[in-house]
């Protein structure tokens, strides 16, 4: 089984007309989305650092950004896999057709799984086109409250964001807050981010609705690239959307970005919550399944 894909990196079949795309896993998405781009279209997912990585990692580390509030996970795009096991054996899962569907789609168990199952060689995704605007716009608030109050106001509304971050960044200046109960001070002040993507009309009108909630700031994707371009390390929180409020209050000061409308956050500095509880023994099930002799990676803890 190849573990260096990087001579593995064609685009096999590109079909504009049917939206669809195959590639093999050693292509960047970089690379990927330059040329679907000539076309007005795009894979929509956007993890951090795209142009060096390679489809491969993208699946089998399940990545995503801040557009996956919009636009979904890399589960939701792919349609077809052929995959390398321990023993030498290739299978496949799916086609390059949309609707393919024909019992169970065991093969999206390598999605995550981080190489522990075997190698994801070639992938085949739908597309979308490319929105004709893209725009996004923020407010800072000075209160886990008001950052509450204020997502709670956006996701009633009639808006409909492709991005929905809540960061705070490293060198955000310490403030003490007026108000000292603990489910409300923030020393820090934090910031939201909304992204709408659509026909100019479209965009144009969410806008207008987002100014009147007080996202007034015109905003940017530069909180994004700041967090990753940092050396430290990145934890991660899953958490239900509505208790984002309760995990970013065990943060403290730490730096993060938060999927708001996800739950799901990164953050750095000492971790913090109690250690995720993994089903340990269907792992351990799937993993003999699909490689019993043990010669792959176990299952990321």
């Amino acid at each position: 089984m190849p573990t260096d894909l990087s001579s593995h990196g064609r685009i096999l079949e590109l079909t504009p007309a049917d939206m669809t795309v195959t590639v093999e896993s050693g292509l960047t998405l970089g690379a990927l989305q330059q040329e679907l781009a000539t076309h007005r279209q795009w894979l929509p997912i956007d993890p951090p650092n795209a142009d060096a990585l390679t489809i491969h990692d993208l699946l089998a580390r399940d990545l995503s950004g801040p557009r996956r509030f919009g636009y979904g996970t890399i589960r939701e795009h792919l349609i077809g896999m052929k995959i390398a096991l321990a023993d030498g054996r290739v299978i496949k899962s799916g086609g390059k057709v949309v609707k393919n569907v024909a019992g169970y789609d065991l093969a999206k168990l390598f999605i995550g799984a981080r190489g522990s199952l075997g190698a994801i060689v070639e992938a085949t995704f739908k597309l979308r086109p490319l929105p004709e605007v893209e725009r996004m716009v923020g407010r800072q608030v000075e209160s886990l409250d008001e950052m509450k109050e204020s997502l709670r106001a956006v996701l009633s509304s009639e808006l409909t964001p492709v991005i929905l971050d809540v960061q705070r960044s490293a060198d955000s200046h310490v403030r003490a807050n007026m108000d000292e109960r603990a489910d409300s001070a923030v020393r820090a002040p934090i910031g939201i981010v909304l992204g709408f993507a659509g026909t100019r009309a479209e965009v144009e009108w969410q806008l207008a609705l987002a100014a009147k909630l007080g996202f007034q700031i015109k905003a940017s994707l530069e909180h994004e690239t700041k967090f990753w371009n940092d050396t430290a390390p990145a934890h991660r929180l899953s958490v239900l959307p509505s208790r984002l409020t309760e995990a970013i209050t065990m943060l403290g000061d730490r730096p993060f970005v938060a999927r708001a409308g996800n739950g799901t956050i990164y953050y750095r500095g000492a971790r913090v919550g109690p250690a995720a509880t993994m089903p340990v023994e269907l792992m351990r099930g799937v993993k003999a399944a699909y490689d019993p002799k043990n010669l792959l990676p176990e299952f990321p803890s």
